[in-house]
């Protein structure tokens, strides 16, 4: 069964279409659109400050979810991908967006739609992440625009797979 449990009177918000893993911890003030999934071991920890989640948003196996006390909250846009073992952390991520495995995105940073953050990449405090590029390194920096191919072979697809792969688990 997963945690799922109201702090300091706020509770989560999960559409009845989302997915969430057996292992899964999601607390306080956290509000997710539809068609999202949360897999095995993620956390999203909205007890310091909200977080919010567009539709068809994964947070994949591993990953932490959180924001900064009365400060920082997180915004997920749309059709985003948050791959293993990411770190989240009091930022804003737009729409289209794949956030790589192993990478951070630290507090006040912007992830403009249709951006890539490469695996293992640092984004540090207060970066900018331009509308169709690849951010990669540490700490991270832009290496790269991303084409159309990109786009829809690699952040609309795997948003799209998340969704298939949670349909398996809930039957």
């Amino acid at each position: 069964m997963p945690i799922i449990k109201s702090v300091n009177g706020k509770h989560p918000q999960i559409p009845e279409d989302c997915y969430v893993a057996g292992n899964a911890t999601i607390v306080g003030e956290v509000t997710m659109g539809k068609e999202c999934s949360v897999w095995f071991n993620a956390v999203i920890r909205g007890d310091v400050h909200y977080i919010r989640m567009g539709d068809k948003v994964n947070i994949q196996d591993g990953a932490v979810i959180h924001a900064t006390y009365q400060k920082s909250p997180t915004t997920i846009g749309n059709n985003v991908s948050i791959g293993h073992n990411a770190i989240v952390h009091g930022c804003t991520i737009h729409d289209n967006v794949l956030v790589g495995m192993g990478s951070i995105i630290m507090d006040d940073c912007v992830v403009e739609s249709n951006s890539i953050i490469a695996a293992g990449a640092v984004v540090t405090k207060n970066t900018k992440v331009e509308s169709g590029s690849i951010y990669a390194g540490v700490p991270a920096k832009k290496v790269k625009d991303i084409s159309q191919e990109l786009i829809s072979g690699e952040i609309d697809r795997i948003a799209n797979n998340y969704v298939k792969y949670s349909g398996w688990f809930k039957e």
